[in-house]
């Protein structure tokens, strides 16, 4: 008992607690509205399994990430996984974008943002000396665009522009330069560009149609967002009251459970909840960056520094497209949505960055010594 409690002593309590609460209140959001508990139950499973993968990651030494071998056959491996959906995978609302197991359907783009992250965190790690040099912002950024086109082409723009922003945030904490940065807008704007020619399906394209005019066809490509925004507003203050939500129990608010579970939650719980909810992502960012600053090598650090901006970028889309600032892109709102693939991903992303805290401290101990003690 001596040892299991040793074993977890230096795990990260507050970013693991601060998780707690958003997944409560994801099961409370999608339990509201009907008696059939189907989502609730599957999700029940789906937690569990989540926080064992949580706390067996925060258990590993990860130091061996740091061989560029191990990276580079992680990296080859989920890009095989993601280029064999096309021949294995199960289409479901017009993507082909699941595998189906066991009667679970599993999302390999989730688990590709993890090899994502440790591949750019492992190639900065070794060039941020150099890293104002062009040629390694096009390297990365071809490590990027090999499964950003795999994704892109299922189709699945949402998790497509998280890959790319998960890039882009990782060069510009690793020193882009403006110069070069510019550069990258340009080719982001190319590709967009032949992006909305050659691959973006009619529907993806009425999105983005009805993000610039969000009221030009509420009965049509713009009726989701718009009974979203209805949903948030209607919220008020304190909410309506667990239950009592309308647009979500008299069902015009579709996909509460996954797309728009923010837009069902706040008009349950109004700007009160809300704002419970933004405190609670904000501190697991700040224990992310904080293990981001204590880190042993740089390696960590971006590693940390990555899963951040993942997170960020999943939080920061679904509560725009819910309040009607950014267009619908299904991507779900982490630890409080409905699904498997990308509840796992995030807690195995978090366990990871606790389990390189416990060789970060070690490493620091004598610093953390000398600011609360002083040196000897």
């Amino acid at each position: 008992m001596i040892e299991i409690f040793r074993k977890y002593l230096d795990l990260d309590w507050v970013l693991f607690l601060s998780t707690l609460p958003l997944l409560a209140f994801g099961l409370i959001t999608m339990s509201s509205f009907t008696a059939d508990q189907y989502h609730f139950d599957r999700q029940l499973i789906w937690i569990a399994v989540s926080i064992s993968a949580f706390l067996v990651c925060s258990s590993v030494d990860w130091r061996f990430l740091r061989r560029s071998g191990v990276i580079t056959a992680l990296y080859l491996i989920f890009i095989t996984i993601l280029s064999s959906l096309f021949l294995l995978g199960t289409v479901a609302k017009g993507a082909k974008s699941w595998f189906t197991i066991g009667g679970a359907a599993v999302e390999p783009a989730d688990f590709m943002r993890i090899a994502m992250i440790a591949m750019l965190a492992k190639y900065f790690s070794r060039r941020h000396v150099e890293i104002a040099n062009i040629r390694h912002i096009i390297v990365s950024g071809l490590y990027a665009f090999i499964p950003f086109i795999l994704i892109l082409l299922q189709p699945d723009f949402g998790s497509a522009i998280i890959i790319f922003f998960i890039w882009l945030g990782m060069i510009m904490v690793s020193g882009v330069s403006k110069k070069h940065l510019f550069v990258v807008a340009t080719i982001g704007t190319l590709a967009f560009s032949l992006a909305w020619l050659f691959v973006f399906q009619p529907y993806q394209k009425d999105r983005i149609k009805t993000f610039v005019h969000p009221l030009a066809d509420v009965r049509g490509a713009g009726y989701n967002a718009f009974q979203s925004t209805i949903a948030v507003g209607s919220g008020q203050f304190f909410g309506k009251g667990v239950g009592y939500g309308t647009q979500s129990r008299l069902k015009f608010l579709p996909e509460y459970q996954t797309d728009f579970v923010f837009a069902a939650f706040a008009e349950e719980w109004g700007f009160f909840g809300v704002a419970l909810v933004f405190l609670l992502f904000g501190l697991i960012i700040w224990r992310l960056f904080a293990n981001a600053l204590m880190a042993a090598t740089n390696f960590e650090t971006l590693f940390a520094v990555g899963v951040a901006i993942y997170l960020m970028s999943h939080f920061i889309i679904h509560v725009g497209m819910n309040i009607g600032f950014l267009p619908v892109t299904g991507l779900p709102l982490p630890f409080m949505s409905y699904g498997g693939s990308h509840l796992l991903t995030e807690f195995i992303c978090l366990g990871m960055v606790s389990g390189m805290r416990k060789y970060s401290l070690a490493f620091h101990r004598e610093d953390i010594h000398n600011e609360f003690v002083g040196p000897q």
